[in-house]
């Protein structure tokens, strides 16, 4: 009997060899080989071997993970596991239970090579072939599909379709052919579609049905209302309670009121009948009529009263301003006195000076330009030279003199213009008198005018009138 014991542990040393180190191979031959003797050596009734007390312990995280991997291993299919012989009556020890286990475990393929569920590549393929329909679909959306079906149960004319309907973005005749022929005779496109469109929500649906073309049955029924007639929301009510199956269920008193004003206005009512074009070559163009029409026909009718008062108020405003125009000169006596400034001597060129605390500015012709001068771009004032002009846009504004002698300033720039204290805002205009002050960006200006020269310009002005 002992001749059996190589035997049965040369198997295990070997299959033991691939996950264990030597000094495990031999403790494992050891302990088989004393197994092997218990059982068959000697006496011929085998003896029990147990043990007085009772150890219960819990295992530890790898033993765990191996006996989990022994219970998948008995399942997966994989390389025979080599145990020792043992008779019936025998058990085996805790030591040769954890040594079959890890050989077992040895043995036994990695967990993430075993289980490979093929049907997850069938899933993944499945799943690919409707994303490359779609794709093969091109710019047809489910709101596009449910207004070609629509319009086309309506009108029955793709060409009509094709004219009167508005998609998502334009198709030509031939696309909207190819859809409608790909959605009554392709199975894949059309069960695509229509999964489309059931995914839409309620409202969508309810307002791609509301822009459904008019047919002809419906067009018949509205043109038989006369063009003189207002109708009511409440007749064509009446229209839809009458006639609810030519009329499409999404059709409203409003918009049957609204079609019927379209269907009035370009003359397609039963009682209205088209001018007929003129008889011969020659057909009327639009300068032609142009020319026909009278324009004494087209003046307004005059008002006298209107003129009347408007005549008598003007009078009133030159009244005042020449007033204003003499009490002038006084005032200007009583600034003189308190500031102690002294009029500029103005020459024959001056129209009027803009006068600062640093620099004089002599407005020489009838336009200036006022803001801060740059090196691409140049004006007339640079009000830089006064003082910090940061704040003042490049062209702050103009000031022109007009034909009746009156000078005004027109803000072009971004802020404010102070006129006397009063604000000009850009894109506005108000009137310099003499000695108003100009304050721009915290910059303060004295606009002073050459009145001797101005009533020069002013009479001149009133003998061009009068010839």
């Amino acid at each position: 009997m002992q001749t059996g014991a190589p035997v049965v542990g040369a198997p295990m040393a070997v299959a033991g060899g691939q996950s264990r180190s030597e000094d495990e191979e031999s403790l494992g031959i050891k302990d088989v080989k004393r197994t092997a003797t218990q059982a068959f050596g000697g006496g011929g009734v085998p003896k029990r071997r147990s043990s007085s007390r009772s150890i219960k312990r819990k295992k530890f995280d790898d033993e765990l993970v191996e006996s989990s991997l022994v219970k998948s291993s008995s399942r997966v299919k994989g390389p025979p596991v080599i145990e020792p012989v043992r008779c019936s009556g025998s058990e085996p020890s805790s030591n040769e239970k954890k040594k079959v286990t890890k050989s077992s475990t040895a043995l036994t393929p990695p967990l993430t090579m075993v289980v490979t569920p093929p049907p997850i590549t069938k899933r993944v393929k499945k799943s690919k072939q409707p994303l490359q329909i779609t794709k093969d679909l091109g710019r047809w959306k489910p709101t596009d599909d449910l207004l070609l079906i629509n319009a086309v149960l309506q009108t029955t004319d793709l060409t009509s379709v094709h004219l009167g309907v508005k998609f998502s973005c334009r198709f030509t005749l031939r696309e909207i052919k190819e859809r409608w022929y790909a959605l009554l005779y392709d199975p894949v496109i059309s069960k695509l579609a229509w999964q489309a469109m059931r995914q839409l929500h309620p409202e969508a649906i309810a307002a791609i049905q509301s822009k459904a073309l008019f047919s002809q049955a419906e067009e018949a029924l509205l043109a038989k209302i006369g063009s003189t007639s207002q109708p009511k929301l409440e007749v064509f009510q009446e229209h839809l309670s009458k006639h609810p199956s030519v009329f499409h269920p999404s059709r409203t008193p409003k918009s049957l009121l609204v079609h019927w004003q379209l269907l009035k206005q370009y003359y397609l009512l039963d009682d209205q009948s088209v001018q007929p074009l003129p008889k011969g070559d020659q057909v009327l163009n639009f300068s032609d009529a142009e020319q026909m029409v009278d324009d004494a026909k087209l003046k307004e009718s005059r008002d006298e009263m209107l003129e009347h008062e408007l005549m008598i108020s003007d009078r009133h405003q030159k009244r005042e301003i020449k007033q204003l125009e003499q009490e002038l000169p006084r005032w200007q006596v009583l600034v003189d006195s308190i500031t102690g400034m002294n009029l500029p001597d103005f020459d024959n060129q001056t129209l009027a000076a803009l006068r600062g605390r640093m620099v004089r500015y002599l407005m020489r012709s009838r336009e200036i330009t006022l803001g801060r001068a740059t090196k691409d771009k140049q004006i007339d004032v640079d009000l830089s030279l006064e003082g910090p002009a940061w704040k003042i846009s490049r062209k702050q504004g103009i000031i022109k003199l007009k034909n009746n002698g009156d000078f005004f300033i027109a803000n072009e720039g971004r802020r404010p213009i102070y006129i006397d204290g009063r604000p000009v805002l850009s894109g506005n205009k108000w009137k310099l008198n003499n000695n108003s002050v100009v304050e721009i960006a915290g910059l303060r200006f004295v606009f002073l005018i050459n009145l001797e020269l101005i009533s020069l310009i002013k009479a001149e002005a009133a003998k061009m009138i009068q010839q």
